[in-house]
């Protein structure tokens, strides 16, 4: 049988945020991905109020990964007690435990215990797993600490919002017409072009030139893109952001409604305190910021669900 080794690595970081906040940042994984840069998206499949079973999918360089997510709360004990397992990998879990202690009101201390059985394998390869394996605690541990250090004005910078528009017109029609991005630059207006590989199927990375901005300016963006067509979804994170967004999540749905459907953009953005032009305390600059936002993705969203709806109509029309 081959021989297995058990690999062990703790981390320990010093975070500037209450004890209560750090741990509620862990334990609430519904908003990693908008507020921590690696995942994409995550899928609670089962929860009791102590133990959850989670999908998660995050982003490594180019590569999209998959994990199912297995934990145990323990808010009392401020600690999170987990179990992942790459899709790819199964039967080679990671195990450990993430641990909060308080350091006084208003610092924690924070420790990322993890354990990792890797079979039998040529050194090099072991040696690369293993090193790319030992960084990404270190790299957990600074992106929660720069979240948690947020703490006290983050609510001020989150903001999430939805468009949404009835379409006459079969839903298949509809999600095919949002699926297809790669054809998006021959459709809509403010997408001047699309670079899309898909290399596992209903997982789009796609590299997208838009003109979306209010002043018209050209950007370049790279965005994840997770279809889930029996659903009638699709779950968007842009990787590539412009100021004054930190982060960009969102989903298209589809919901039957009548003779047709009703197609919802929902979006959520995390603001870059340092780019909206709004000092401590100006929440006037903020607001501003905000609804800057919210109407410049709002009116792409809208444009998408306008051309999304005669798409589908002209489709129907020649059927018939």
């Amino acid at each position: 049988m081959p021989a297995q080794r058990v690999h062990t690595i703790e981390r320990t970081a010093r975070i500037a945020a209450p004890a209560g906040v750090v741990h509620g940042l862990l334990a609430d994984a519904a908003r990693w991905p908008l507020l921590l840069p690696a995942p994409v998206h995550v899928e609670r499949i089962d929860f009791d109020g102590v133990r959850e079973r989670l999908r998660l999918w995050d982003v490594d360089g180019d590569r999209i990964r998959s994990h199912h997510l297995h934990r145990v709360l323990h808010p009392h004990a401020r600690t999170v007690e987990f179990e992942q397992e790459d899709t790819a990998r199964p039967g080679a879990p990671t195990t450990g435990t993430w641990t909060v202690q308080e350091r006084g009101t208003a610092h924690s201390l924070v420790t990322l215990r993890r354990h990792r059985t890797l079979d039998a394998a040529p050194a090099a390869a072991t040696a690369h797993s293993r090193r790319e394996w030992e960084s990404e605690p270190d790299l957990q541990l600074a992106h929660l600490t720069a979240v948690a250090e947020r703490w006290e004005h983050l609510d001020r910078l989150l903001l999430s919002f939805e468009d949404s528009a009835h379409i006459d017109g079969p839903a298949e029609l509809v999600y095919d017409f949002l699926h297809r991005i790669q054809d998006w630059p021959e459709r809509l207006p403010h997408v001047e072009s699309a670079e899309v590989s898909e290399d596992v199927p209903g997982v789009q990375l796609a590299a997208l030139d838009t003109c979306a901005t209010p002043d018209g300016r050209t950007r370049s963006t790279r965005v994840v893109r997770l279809c889930f067509p029996s659903a009638a979804r699709i779950v968007f994170k842009e990787l590539r952001t412009p100021e004054p967004l930190a982060a960009h999540t969102g989903e298209w749905s589809l919901v039957p409604e009548g003779n047709g459907v009703r197609v919802v953009c929902a979006q959520q953005v995390m603001l870059r305190e340092d780019a909206t032009g709004a000092g401590p305390g100006d929440d006037a600059g903020l607001a501003e910021a905000r609804r800057h936002v919210r109407t410049w993705l709002g009116q792409a969203a809208a444009e998408t669900l306008r051309l999304a709806g005669w798409q589908a109509r002209t489709a129907v029309r020649r059927l018939r």
